[in-house]
């Protein structure tokens, strides 16, 4: 067995506890074997033997070992687009900036972002993400490469296009859900992935989710995102669009839907019965002025709540330390009530909900888990003194305090140096490719 042991660190348990104890995991199986003298068990229940020996060790010293994080929803190779366009509201910023600067994205670009967008993600202990974009099998490589987790799926839209386009990029994303479903040996999954419902017509969703059913591959869309998202449902089909979903047959307990910010409380009460999770991205939702999504009742519903970034171009880092201060001090606001979305809440939003949300390993630190972990140094003036080690990671904590990342058992990030993509190739190739393409685009 070839074993790496986390030392000397304090530990995140499931049950939101925080524990002095070394990590030991079994890289060949890409598992936690045991936390401290908490061992894992064999099919039989019981423990599996003795803790084996390290052959590589991690220091953790004055850090703490937390789940790896996921960011539940992302479109990774905007990245490009980082301070592109800014200052808009969704609708104007994606007709007039984003739409027509995407139509020039060549495969190779998107490969640059995405690679670009991979290496963010593991300097600020992120290890599974989901990506909606295009050229996905592009995107699928630097995931293998970089070593981390994902679900992605290519993002049809189809409005303003003919019938013929329309259904290739269905298909396009069909095909993208079946081949590339457990890539990466088994790193990746895959989903069907419609913009949005008012994105995409209702005769290509209605066949795009009955293949995607008889693929057993779950459906990703944005989803009562803005008053304009939802308005356009309710006056065409006197319906409210998680109603309209569900006729679709498209709110099932695998399916995840980005943002909910507008979201009614029969709205909540359907995505509870439904168990679809909702994945909240509240810097985006903040910078295009989409609203404030009632995270606090959607919680309390029993909906699995995730965090995202979305993309760059609206956020503009993929740091979902960032993610969870945003979404504690705006659950507040949403709520009135300083109580709601607490620290404990917006962690596990973005780690066991997210993993589960998506439907991939990870997101707890116990034995038999996936090992999946970052270790964020506690070890700076922002973060003295540590009187809550939880609080800090909601309220103080910044993706540039991590020191190691792990994913699938293999170590991504060692003292804060990469070891799995050239970080200065990645970023030279990035920005030649957004330079070239503003140049397109202004062209």
């Amino acid at each position: 067995m070839n074993a790496l042991r986390v030392t000397g660190g304090r530990v995140l348990r499931p049950d939101g506890s925080v524990t002095e104890a070394d990590v030991t995991i079994d890289r060949d199986a890409g598992q936690i074997l045991a936390v401290g003298d908490d061992a894992a068990t064999d099919e039989t229940g019981a423990n599996a033997g003795e803790v084996p020996d390290a052959d590589e060790t991690l220091d953790a010293e004055g850090s703490l070992v937390i789940p790896g994080l996921v960011n539940a929803h992302t479109h990774a190779a905007m990245t490009l687009l980082r301070g592109y366009a800014d200052d808009k509201p969704l609708d104007a910023w994606l007709r007039e900036d984003i739409w027509p600067a995407e139509a020039e994205l060549t495969p190779d670009d998107i490969e640059a972002g995405a690679a670009l967008g991979a290496l963010e993600m593991i300097r600020s202990g992120t290890t599974a993400f989901a990506d909606m974009y295009f050229a996905m099998d592009r995107v699928a490589d630097v995931v293998d490469r970089a070593g981390l987790r994902a679900r992605l799926g290519h993002g049809v839209v189809t409005v303003g296009k003919n019938e013929a386009d329309a259904r290739a990029d269905v298909e396009e994303s069909l095909a993208v859900a079946r081949e590339l479903d457990g890539a990466a040996d088994g790193r990746i999954r895959t989903a069907f992935m419609p913009h949005s419902l008012t994105t995409v017509g209702e005769e290509f969703l209605r066949e795009g989710v009955v293949e995607a059913r008889a693929a057993g591959v779950p459906v990703h869309l944005h989803a009562n995102e803005t008053v304009e998202e939802v308005d356009p449902i309710v006056d065409e089909r006197g319906e409210r669009p998680i109603a309209y979903a569900a006729d679709l047959d498209a709110l099932g307990p695998d399916d995840f839907f980005a943002h909910g910010v507008h979201l009614d409380d029969a709205e909540i009460d359907r995505l509870a019965d439904a168990g679809t999770a909702v994945v909240h991205c509240p810097a985006s939702n903040m910078k295009l002025a989409s609203g404030m999504a009632p995270v606090q009742r959607l919680r309390e519903a029993g909906v699995t709540v995730a965090l995202g970034t979305d993309g760059a171009a609206s956020n503009n880092d993929l740091d979902v330390f960032d993610e969870m201060r945003d979404a504690a001090m705006l659950g507040k606001l949403a709520a009135d009530d300083a109580a709601a979305v607490p620290a404990e809440a917006v962690v596990e939003m973005a780690t066991a909900a997210g993993a589960d949300a998506l439907g991939l390993p990870g997101g707890r630190i116990e034995p038999g888990a996936a090992a999946d972990l970052a270790v964020v140094d506690l070890d700076a003036p922002h973060l003295t003194p540590v009187h809550d080690p939880v609080s800090h990671l909601a309220y103080a904590a910044r993706g540039s305090d991590v020191r190691h990342t792990v994913c699938d058992g293999e170590v991504l990030m060692r003292d804060r140096e990469v070891l799995t993509l050239d970080a200065e190739a990645v970023k030279e190739r990035a920005a030649g490719a957004a330079a070239d393409l503003v140049d397109r685009v202004d062209g």
